[in-house]
């Protein structure tokens, strides 16, 4: 069957090495960067999957049980196969000052018996002379239940895969930890390596998170800084019929893959998840039996390899656990031939360690973009000889005849903003100023051939920082520290917001007489006012303005990459894109970016993509439901349209051939009626 060329965003890495080279106390650039920060009582590491979060953690906790005063450490993971990540290890041969103990009896992810029976275990660590305990967040949750969080005073608190937190009152662990902060007797080190959330809900309140320093470690500079890994590819496939029929012309059975087959529950699944597997199978070769040590199904492909495949999503107990020990047997880590393919459902995502994996492929769209990152998480470690490392994500064409075709379209919509999302994580990072007379370079960073120029907006890059330095013409600043937080720390948040917004991707994709300015001012600054109520107008429209220039200069650089693509440019296309975008505006000022439309280029993608037909089809279901103006955003244009009068001296006008200005224009004209109606009732 031939292999698709599936349209992608590919993003091409500089092979620094910078990332795997160790300081002399053996620590990585974002363990060293952690580490500097061993001082606050409530840290929070934002760092991709593979980065070394583990180790980060033995370090800093180390230093507070040597030399901070804290009595004991305890690190509560999500589920028990993460516990071996803080399995002992020899730190002082590469040059720490101790080393990580902990004694088998306090691991208790490894100690036979449920989370519920070993809470009287972390009592009697509580009561012991050791220092390190490590559980899963129910048991720790079970703990604070029975025994309250007084009896952890003077601890160390360490929860790894933060974003299983939430502050919603229903989340337990969640409002343990607010109730830990309230009570402030103990250190919190709180790690995830997903950047958003993929529900609404924020991680913790924004009170309590104030009172966090974070250590953030991007994609950027974890993969350029990697030796082997060169390009990532992400992107989507669309396809009729069974999934099982058409998986070979996205699966290469030549590269290290991790399939993900559809939750049952999903419109993907057939049902039987067995049989699926089994009809995967089929697809690959010939079945030889399977391998009486690990478990593995032998298939013998067309070319004549016997492909390894394991099987993590059979339910018999006895048989998963079997494959499940095979892979994690640390005898056969770093073995490349060990398996060839992993298929599983719920099993092989965050904290589960393949380096040789090259491809993610995950069947049906997933609801969380969390588990997206973690996802794609298992193909981005770097291995000798491994080059490349793509995710796809395999999803249902909508179909005409079918009841469902609205919620096919909807999924269709979400993998789009999944897209997008991860194409803005995977990007350097963008640090945006106002261009104003006293604007000049900043050490460190290259501004291209011509260098810095005084009389027009620059474009500097570090490359080891991986970070971009914008100026852009009229750019509002945060004024409170809050909103300068939201800028440095948690754009990606709020694009998040944005690009899960169905009506914004609707109508960026499939309105025809869409004017940008309503998706980029008005239906952006709508969801900013709700996501951050506390800040007022002049910050919220602060970080509209940085959000917008992040989300639309990434996609005008992905336009020009793409087109570039044959040009050569290597790990600059990227780089370059944003550049040449800069340099082709006449002037970079903060109108001209919120005139792009940001879904554009992601139209172009599924026009190549979907077939004709669907496509049409996905449109005339949108288009159905085209939606009036509501009082809300009539009321927000009718802002702007004062906003365009105090700048003009005069108002917008309905006959304008300039869209934006008539919208607003009809803005004005849609409150004044409202007005008029209510007046005459």
């Amino acid at each position: 069957m031939s292999q698709q060329n599936i349209p992608s965003v590919s993003i091409s890495y500089a092979q620094t090495g910078a990332d795997q080279k160790s300081n002399e106390l053996g620590m990585r650039p974002m363990q060293e960067r952690a580490y500097e920060k061993r001082g606050e009582q409530h840290l929070l590491i934002k760092s991709p999957p593979a980065s070394g979060k583990s180790r980060a953690l033995m370090f800093i906790a180390l230093d507070k049980l040597e030399n901070q005063g804290l009595k004991q450490a305890i690190i509560a993971v999500p589920e028990k196969s993460i516990g071996a990540s803080f399995n002992d290890e020899p730190l002082t041969k590469f040059g720490f000052q101790a080393d990580w103990k902990v004694k088998p009896n306090w691991n208790l992810c490894n100690t036979p018996g449920e989370d519920g029976g070993k809470v009287n275990s972390v009592m009697s660590f509580l009561d012991s002379e050791d220092q390190v305990l490590v559980c899963t967040h129910a048991t720790f949750r079970f703990a604070v239940d029975k025994f309250g969080v007084d009896v952890f005073d003077d601890r160390l608190i360490a929860v790894d895969e933060f974003h299983h937190v939430s502050a919603n009152p229903d989340n337990k662990l969640g409002a343990h930890l607010g109730e830990l902060i309230a009570r402030d007797k103990v250190h919190i080190v709180a790690m995830t390596g997903s950047y958003f959330r993929g529900d609404a809900e924020p991680v913790l309140m924004p009170h309590d998170e104030a009172k966090f320093d974070t250590v953030t470690y991007t994609y950027y500079e974890q993969l350029n800084g990697y030796r082997h890994l060169k390009r990532l590819d992400i992107g989507y496939f669309f396809y009729a019929g069974a999934y099982s029929d058409d998986i070979l012309k996205v699966l290469d059975p030549n590269e290290k893959t991790i399939i993900h087959i559809p939750s049952v529950n999903s419109r993907e699944s057939t049902k039987d998840k067995i049989k699926e597997v089994e009809h995967i199978i089929e697809e690959l070769g010939e079945w030889q039996g399977t391998d009486p040590a690990s478990g593995f199904h032998l298939v013998k492909a067309s070319d004549g390899k016997v492909l390894r495949i394991a099987d993590l999503v059979d339910d018999d107990p006895f048989k998963r656990d079997r494959v499940s020990a095979a892979l994690k047997d640390p005898a056969h880590k770093n073995e490349r031939e060990h398996v060839d393919i992993i298929i599983a459902l719920g099993m092989a995502k965050e904290g589960f360690d393949w380096i040789w994996c090259e491809h993610a492929l995950t069947v049906g769209y997933r609801s969380s973009l969390t588990e997206i990152v973690q996802i794609i998480g298992r193909a981005t470690r770097d291995a000798e000889g491994k080059i490349r490392a793509r995710f796809t994500n395999l999803i249902a064409e909508p179909d005409a005849s079918e009841e469902a075709v609205t919620e096919a379209v909807n999924d269709t919509l979400k993998a789009i903003a999944a897209s997008l999302l991860m194409e803005q994580v995977l990007a350097p990072r963008f640090n945006f100023t106002p261009k104003n007379p006293n604007s000049g370079p900043i050490e460190g960073f290259n501004y291209g051939e011509g260098g810095y120029d005084s009389e027009t907006e620059n474009v500097g890059f570090n490359e080891k920082s991986g970070q971009f330095q914008i100026e852009i013409r009229g750019l509002a600043e945060p004024k409170s520290k809050e909103a300068a937080r939201i800028c440095q720390e948690d754009l990606n948040e709020v694009i998040a917001a944005f690009a899960q917004d169905k009506t914004a991707v609707e109508r960026g994709i499939f309105d025809e007489e869409l004017v940008p300015e309503e998706l980029t001012q008005v239906r952006l600054g709508k969801i900013i006012k709700d996501k951050y109520p506390e800040l007022d107008e002049h910050d919220q429209e602060a970080v509209r303005q940085h959000a917008i220039a992040a989300l639309n200069l990434t996609q005008k650089a992905k336009e020009i990459a793409v087109q570039n693509e044959d040009a050569g440019n290597g790990n600059t296309a990227l780089i370059d894109g944003v550049r040449k975008f800069a340099m082709d505006v006449r002037e970079l000022d903060i109108d001209l970016i919120d005139r792009i439309n940001p879904f554009s280029e992601a139209y172009a993608i599924l026009a190549k993509t979907m077939n004709e037909e669907s496509l049409k089809q996905v449109a005339a279901v949108i288009s159905a439901k085209k939606v009036q103006l509501t009082p809300d955003e009539a009321r927000d244009l009718a802002k702007r349209a004062l906003k365009f009068k105090q700048e003009r001296g005069r108002l917008p006008s309905i006959t304008s051939p300039d869209a934006w200005e008539k919208r607003m224009a009809e803005g004005v004209a849609f409150l004044a009626r409202m007005k008029a109606e209510a007046a005459n009732v």
